[in-house]
């Protein structure tokens, strides 16, 4: 049984060690790899969930990707001031983004908009879940305009 467990771990570094080699090549890596709170591990998942990001035509439809947008919940003359997430989308990238903002949290860089945008949540008295899908939905914002930055340098 231990035998098995040491085997399957050193499968799964090595499917980790790969993703980050076959990310590395990739020209948005670098971009993804300097916003705070993503490391190697991290930015490969990244990349890897979304994907080309020249395929969502604005942040929103890449927030909405993920699944952290606002649920609409209108009927009639019904309109929904408030409501849960959508998660109609990428559950792996949900959580991905998720352990990047639980660094952001346990960190406090006090100079990060994500952070700033966090803490302004959380001291408005907001609950958990609501703060960080706030905070998930902050940091794929601003996700989406480093490496659309990165991909436009790259054609220019």
């Amino acid at each position: 049984m231990i035998l098995e467990f040491l085997r399957l771990s050193e499968d799964v570094e090595l499917l980790r060690a790969k993703m980050i080699e076959l990310a590395k090549q990739l020209p948005e890596y670098e971009t993804v790899l300097s916003i705070y709170g993503v490391g190697e591990t991290l930015a490969a998942q990244l990349i890897g969930e979304v994907g080309d990001v020249r395929r969502f035509q604005s942040k929103r439809a890449l927030v909405a990707f993920a699944g952290v947008d606002p649920d609409k919940n209108d009927s009639g003359k019904k309109v929904s001031v408030s409501g849960s997430v959508s998660r109609r989308g990428d559950s792996l990238l949900r959580k991905t983004v998720f352990q990047v903002v639980e660094c952001y949290l346990k960190n406090s860089p006090a100079d990060e908009p994500v952070y700033q945008f966090l803490d302004k949540k959380r001291s408005e008295g907001k609950q958990f879940f609501v703060y960080m899908t706030a905070a998930c939905n902050k940091f794929l914002r601003v996700y989406y305009a480093r490496v659309m930055e990165c991909m436009n340098a790259q054609n220019a």
